[in-house]
């Protein structure tokens, strides 16, 4: 039986998507898992995985278009089976009429199939695009950093889209690299006439007005809500961490390089088994209920051009701490490539935001709707600590939670970060 295939929802806020390409063509086999297309969200370029199996029946949606999320963009079905696309699409029609759109989406979708015609009008053209060029999102801050107009290149992706290596290929053309030496090979200075270099300048370079990128606006409209609408409070504690960074050594000690534990992950790991105990700060506020999540889902905050990204370890409670590392360490390695899978960025239930790699004391992060909590982590620093009645050197390390005050209050968050402090400070514990 043939399924429809609808423009999924990645990321809490998503409203809309760019469909950027097609991975698996019509008449080619889907295997569950499989990459069925490039989705371009305001955050990142998502690997979309395909949820039926069968053969590709038809794209309902072109490259380069801007689709709302739960829009049908393809049909999957059995090889050789006769479908009546339009009669299909009809049938889904009531509940697509459900679903809550937002006045911000366009709402031009070309499709196509063998009985309907899309009207001229509703086919998206290369305007709604940034700049007017498809290009890939890296293809696009490689120029902008280069100072290098993508109308000037020709793209070699599906349907003349700029990728990477376009812009690269671009970059080494002589032309490109030194311009004015090609325009003035048969009149070059000899030697003796270069002129000295001029004094360096004593005046403050000029003011530019740099534009706001989309991750960036997605992220400022986000916080600005989180902030405006969750009340939220802060607690403290500071961490003994002398015992997780002697067991880190003795593990790396005996994995390969590739494989090798972070403090990060050890401390994922903590996070999650102390959340057991703590349902209501592993949930989320829907109106008037809030909702216990069963898995346990830690986020984490990444670093990646133009803004931050939020990764997912999926019930990260449940797997052993080397499984963990391996999958954060390809999430983090997918997300500034800037290219994503649709289970990397989505299904977070509290989020742990780590500074500690550049000597952060501590900070206090913003809650990341609609989950009702977030941990920031700070630094392990060397700092005289009295142990009976003696000082001594120690490592200390301070994190503090954010928590949205409908769901839970101060006392509760300071029982879960003294949990928490039992299995950071006594980390075999994670190893079991």
């Amino acid at each position: 039986m043939a399924e429809i295939v609808n423009m999924p929802k990645l990321g809490f806020d998503m409203a809309e998507g760019t469909l950027v390409r097609w991975v698996i063509l019509e008449g080619e086999p889907v295997t569950k898992g499989a990459i069925l297309a490039e989705i371009e969200t305001d955050k990142a370029t998502v690997e979309v995985e395909a949820q039926h199996e069968g053969i590709l029946l038809q794209h309902l949606v072109t490259t380069g278009n801007i689709v709302p999320i739960n829009t049908p963009i393809a049909v999957v079905g059995a090889a050789g089976e006769e479908v009546d696309i339009d009669k299909l699409l009809a049938e889904i029609a009531p509940v697509e009429e459900k679903v809550d759109v937002s006045e911000e989406i366009i709402p031009e979708v070309q499709t196509e199939s063998p009985k309907t015609t899309v009207p001229e009008e509703l086919t998206l053209t290369d305007t709604h695009l940034p700049g007017g060029v498809k290009a890939s999102p890296l293809a696009r801050r490689i120029a902008q950093k280069m100072g290098i107009d993508l109308k000037a290149i020709t793209g070699s992706g599906s349907g003349g889209r700029i990728t990477k290596k376009d812009v690269e290929t671009y970059l080494a053309l002589p032309a490109v690299q030194t311009p004015s030496l090609a325009a003035t090979a048969d009149v070059l200075p000899t030697t003796a006439s270069i002129p000295a270099p001029p004094l360096p300048s004593t005046s403050a370079p000029p003011s530019v007005s740099v534009p706001i990128n989309r991750l960036r606006t997605a992220i400022g409209k986000r916080m600005t809500e989180a902030k405006q609408h969750v009340p939220h409070f802060y607690v403290t504690h500071e961490y003994d961490m002398e015992p997780i960074i002697s067991l880190r050594k003795q593990v790396n000690g005996m994995l390969p390089e590739e494989e090798k534990i972070s403090i990060n992950d050890f401390i994922v790991k903590a996070v999650a088994l102390s959340l057991r105990q703590f349902p209501n700060l592993n949930a989320s506020l829907d109106n008037d209920q809030v909702i216990h999540h069963g898995p346990v889902n830690v986020g984490i905050a990444v670093g990646v051009e133009g803004g931050l990204l939020t990764i997912v370890c999926h019930d990260a409670d449940l797997k052993p701490l080397r499984q963990i590392a391996q999958e954060i360490r390809a999430m983090v390695s997918r997300a500034r490539e800037g290219k994503v899978r649709t289970g990397d960025i989505e299904g977070s239930t509290f989020t742990v935001s780590n500074l500690g790699m550049f000597d952060v004391e501590n900070f206090a992060a913003i809650i990341n709707p609609p989950e009702a909590a977030i941990l920031a982590v700070g630094s392990a620093v060397e700092v005289a600590v009295v142990n009976n009645g003696e000082i001594k050197p120690g490592l200390r390390m301070k994190a503090t939670i954010s928590v949205d005050h409908r769901v839970s209050d101060g006392v509760e968050a300071a029982r879960y970060l003294q949990t928490l402090a039992q299995q950071i400070e006594n980390p075999i514990r994670l190893l079991l």
